[in-house]
């Protein structure tokens, strides 16, 4: 039997999946990340109307999606913080001192407790 020759491929073919690669590493260097005071100022500039809210994004380099996603964030963060729906981290000292003071009055409860069945028993 006669071998089937396959004809050489040109030296410069890319692998296989490497255009997916490509794709991806120019797609994650090419995204813009904004930190959250960016986000904020973006956001407030688009609530004094100075300039028009396409040309804040076209300025800025985002979508208006993203800014109406970014402005709805903020307003829900708005209005959770007037309704008091927001947690508040302890630091590590005020943990300490709530725990010390904690410990403290489990001890004192234990000797209130020790010393009310006492009395009891001698009344009895």
């Amino acid at each position: 039997m006669e071998e089937l020759r396959k004809a050489p491929e040109p030296a410069n073919t890319p692998e296989p999946g490497s255009t997916v690669k490509l794709i991806k590493r120019v797609y994650r260097k090419s995204q813009t990340y904004h930190s959250a005071e960016d986000k904020i100022r973006i956001v407030l500039e688009g609530f004094r109307n100075e300039t028009p809210k396409t040309d804040l994004c076209r300025r800025e380099k985002i979508q208006p999606s993203v800014y109406y996603s970014w402005l709805k964030t903020f307003m829900e963060g708005g209005k959770a913080r007037l309704k008091g729906e927001t947690l508040r981290g302890a630091t590590e000292d005020e943990v300490e001192k709530y725990k010390k003071d904690n410990d403290d009055l489990k001890r004192l409860a234990g000797e209130l407790m020790l010393e009310l069945s006492l009395l009891k028993k001698s009344v009895l």
